[in-house]
């Protein structure tokens, strides 16, 4: 490298205009030293400086390129924890509704059920008491019509102003009372 460097270095100077080299006081020898000096300066601080942060930076990039992989893989998980979460309560929903219209099912069954279990037992009720009414009903008109067989004797033997015998008394309200069961 360092004769191509000198080569450059000649042919510029020999194309340069006479004056110029001379008025500035440049030596190419000089200019060659520096030139090394800043390529071996510029080696070293390649090697130590520049090359050991550049490998930190692509760690660095790979650290973040992994960090957000990994959060596109946790966004992604987290979807489809949420959507697993969304199904699980659209079941639970569904199955309250079902448990809910069985329970209304159920209640309107059991409502059914007593309705009709009270309606048997206010029907069997009415029975009883208009059974219950119509003997007391028999019971009282053959309540009355002993009275009523009593009082037509009574008033019979005021009338015929004496008094009957036992067996008189018996065939008036034998007679009396089938008058009055005609009536």
């Amino acid at each position: 490298m360092l004769p191509l460097l000198l080569a450059v270095t000649e042919a510029t100077g020999h194309a340069a205009q006479p004056g110029m080299i001379e008025t500035f006081g440049i030596e190419s020898k000089y200019i060659i030293m520096q030139a090394v000096s800043f390529l071996i300066l510029f080696a070293v601080i390649y090697k130590f400086g520049i090359k050991p942060t550049i490998s930190t930076m692509e760690e660095r990039n790979a650290k973040i390129e992994s960090g957000l992989k990994y959060a596109a893989d946790m966004k992604a998980k987290l979807d489809a924890a949420q959507q697993e979460s969304a199904e699980i309560v659209k079941q639970a929903q569904i199955k309250a509704g079902e448990i809910i219209n069985e329970a209304r099912a159920s209640a309107k069954d059991f409502l059914d059920k007593q309705t009709q279990e009270a309606t048997a037992k206010a029907n069997d009720l009415i029975t009883k008491a208009q059974q219950a009414i119509e003997l007391e009903r028999r019971k009282t008109l053959a309540e009355a019509r002993e009275e009523i067989a009593r009082l037509v004797v009574a008033t019979t033997e005021r009338v015929l102003a004496k008094k009957l015998s036992d067996a008189d008394r018996a065939a008036y309200n034998e007679t009396a009372a089938q008058e009055l069961t005609v009536v």
